[in-house]
């Protein structure tokens, strides 16, 4: 019994072996380049393998992620791939299970692509608004180049479709080292003359390295600084450039992009015609209805006898007048009689117990105010008294009356002995009169 339980049974094995496939952390992102074998397109998930000079291995990749894939595989394509590797237990075979798969050879333009196209998206160029496209152009600028069938289909779509727009073709390279130049270019001559309505800018399908000016950042950001709308068409349905991302309009085919840059001429005129039969049926029947009013109205009794319209007015005002004389009168003769009211109250019972306690207030107000008189009238006369008496004290009178003098001489008054000369006639100035005299003798102390 004990014998038994060393053996394993083969579901249990597998998911042992499988769990340490999962468990692994460099089992979980695997990188591997190799040829594809055994390929043939499925409708869903694809199963083929990837094969080296010494090994092979089983390969699945689901539908979410081949629909990723930009390229169609094919046998013998050598491909690099990223993905996990783990155990299938149905059949109890490793697997590697690819998220992504690139050409051999062009993974760095991819990933180049992937960098821009993340650069270009955080800088709002791919969801800034789109300039709306003119549906009447008169000009469109077609930039390819002279001698593909881009520019050809372009022109027999718009002489189809839109006949009077003018289609001129800014010829440019669109392969190679120089074509991303050109483009720019191309673009800033279309602006710099800014008597267009449209650009178109494309050329035909090819790898993603005959794409690869189209994913020029220059290329780009010339597309977006454009004031004028523009359409890109680069390549088949498939292919998708950040031209085409940054354009305003991106079309599949040259001629998509001719059908979205123009209207159906035809259609326009058609369109055109029936709207000028529906504007003039509605003008007609407003018309017609304006003259069934009018006549109504020219016959209506209040333009045939327009007195008739103001009778009712006139009764109502009048009845109106007449109540408002009514009330005037009531209110007037109310009024009267509360004024007569009031007037018996106030003289009656009020007016003289008022008079007798103004006349109180009156009485005690006068004897306040003589009071109030004979009082500043002594301490006026005590105020003059003393002025009177500190006057005195100050008068030359009263100190010449002490024996003091003042000299004077014709109207001068001597202040000192230098003003003197002896001989000259002075006059002393005493109390009570004044005294001539002649100088002798002056000495100066």
């Amino acid at each position: 019994m004990s014998d038994e339980k060393k053996y394993l049974t083969v579901t249990a094995l597998t998911r042992y072996i499988k769990r340490k496939f999962t468990a692994d952390p460099y089992m979980r992102r695997v990188y591997l380049t190799g040829e594809i074998s055994n390929f043939r397109m499925r409708p869903k998930h694809q199963y083929f393998s990837l094969k080296d000079e010494n090994a092979v291995i089983d390969v699945v990749m689901f539908a979410s992620d081949f629909s990723k894939v930009k390229f169609r595989p094919e046998e013998g394509m050598k491909v690099i791939v990223s993905g996990r590797v783990d155990v299938y237990e149905g059949s109890g075979k490793y697997q590697f299970y690819v998220e992504t798969m690139e050409p051999e050879g062009i993974g760095a333009l991819y990933q180049a692509l992937k960098e821009l196209q993340q650069k270009l998206s955080a800088e709002g160029l791919f969801s800034a608004p789109k300039k709306p496209i003119n549906r009447f152009p008169k000009r469109i600028a077609v930039i390819t180049s002279r001698s593909g069938a881009v520019i050809q289909d372009i022109r027999t779509t718009i002489r189809r479709r839109y006949p009077i727009a003018q289609v001129v073709l800014f010829p440019a390279v669109v392969q190679g080292t120089q074509a991303a130049d050109t483009l720019v270019a191309r673009l800033k001559e279309v602006n710099a003359r800014g008597d267009f309505d449209t650009i178109i800018i494309g050329r035909g399908g090819g790898s993603i390295e005959d794409l690869w000016p189209f994913n020029e950042e220059k290329v780009a950001r010339a597309i977006f600084d454009s004031k004028i709308p523009v359409i890109s068409s680069v390549g088949h349905e498939t292919d998708t450039t950040i031209a085409d991302l940054v354009a305003d309009v991106r079309a599949a085919t040259p001629t998509a992009a001719a059908e979205l840059a123009t209207s159906v001429l035809s259609d326009d005129l058609a369109m055109i015609d029936q709207l000028r039969y529906r504007l003039v049926k509605s003008m007609r029947n407003r018309i017609e209805y304006l003259k069934q009013r009018f006549e109504k109205c020219k016959n209506s009794y209040i333009f045939m006898q327009p007195e008739r319209l103001y009778e009712g007015y006139l009764q109502k005002l009048d009845r109106m007048q007449n109540e408002l004389i009514g009330l005037t009168q009531n209110k007037i003769s109310q009024e009267k009689n509360r004024l007569t009211v009031a007037n018996k109250v106030l003289y009656g019972r009020i007016m003289p117990d008022r008079i007798s306690l103004l006349q109180s207030e009156l009485k005690q107000d006068r004897r306040q105010l003589e009071s109030a008189g004979i009082s500043l009238l002594k301490n006026s006369e005590n105020r003059f008294i003393k002025a009177k008496n500190a006057l005195d004290m100050l008068s030359p009178l009263r100190v010449m009356g002490r024996g003091f003098t003042y000299v004077t001489q014709e109207d001068h008054v001597i202040k000192s002995v230098n003003e003197l000369s002896v001989g000259e006639e002075i006059k002393l100035h005493l109390q009570d009169g004044y005294a001539n005299a002649s100088i002798i003798e002056t000495e100066k102390e």
